[in-house]
């Protein structure tokens, strides 16, 4: 795979982000110039951060008009939760069979800090958007540090082309009071698993916690 150049990075770090925040509105139609002059950039490595925006699922692009942002469908959807359920379980399954490492304890040690920023947001959410986004970014801390516990470098990029559908999910669940007191009820009993050797517990939690989108019909992708 090519490595990005530095201008490029830039332009792709710079619209996921905006993407990934829910800063950007699905429905509207984007300029690649727009978005070279606020970046600071020309059009050509703004032209390849957006073909790698493409390639990695974030954005659909429109010959001579723009791009949008992706739009999932139910199948999509339903798709790639499955393809992260596959991934942060098969992690799982190398994390406990590890119990009792240096490396895992170290693992442990990280996942009690993100849960602990967790918490603390839970305490303090009361509708705040940005006490929001900061319970997202601990979240996502928490599954990467199950899943970069693999080493496994096509695992990580695979499940950085997730990232979109899980911001999408992560906003719809974790709106209300309801998805953090669950998602971090889920948190809090798998990291007490895998911390008291119950493996299999573990596994089983993370499964249930990934598809709680499904389960729960709680998002509405258009078709």
């Amino acid at each position: 795979m090519r490595t990005k150049s530095a201008l490029q990075q830039q332009a792709y770090d710079f619209i996921k982000e905006k993407i990934l925040s829910g800063e950007l509105n699905p429905d509207d139609l984007y300029s690649e110039t727009k978005f070279s002059s606020e970046v600071g950039i020309s059009r050509t490595p703004m032209r390849e951060a957006l073909q790698c925006l493409s390639q990695d699922g974030y954005i659909t692009i429109i010959p001579s008009k723009g791009f949008q942002i992706t739009q999932l469908s139910e199948k999509d959807m339903y798709e790639n939760i499955q393809i992260r359920c596959a991934i942060e379980c098969f992690c799982t399954t190398i994390i406990t069979s590890q119990t009792g490492t240096p490396k895992f304890n170290d693992f442990l040690s990280s996942l009690e800090d993100a849960l602990s920023h967790m918490k603390d947001c839970a305490v303090k959410y009361n509708s705040d958007h940005t006490v929001l986004k900061k319970y997202i970014t601990y979240d996502n801390m928490f599954h990467n540090l199950i899943v970069y516990y693999s080493e496994n470098n096509e695992i990580k990029r695979l499940y950085q082309r997730l990232m979109y559908m899980i911001s999408v999910t992560a906003h719809t669940i974790l709106s209300t009071p309801y998805g953090i007191e669950q998602t971090l009820s889920d948190h809090e009993a798998y990291y007490d698993a895998l911390k008291n050797g119950r493996g299999n517990e573990a596994y089983s939690v993370i499964f249930q916690h990934i598809f709680i989108p499904i389960d729960n019909k709680m998002f509405t992708p258009k078709d």
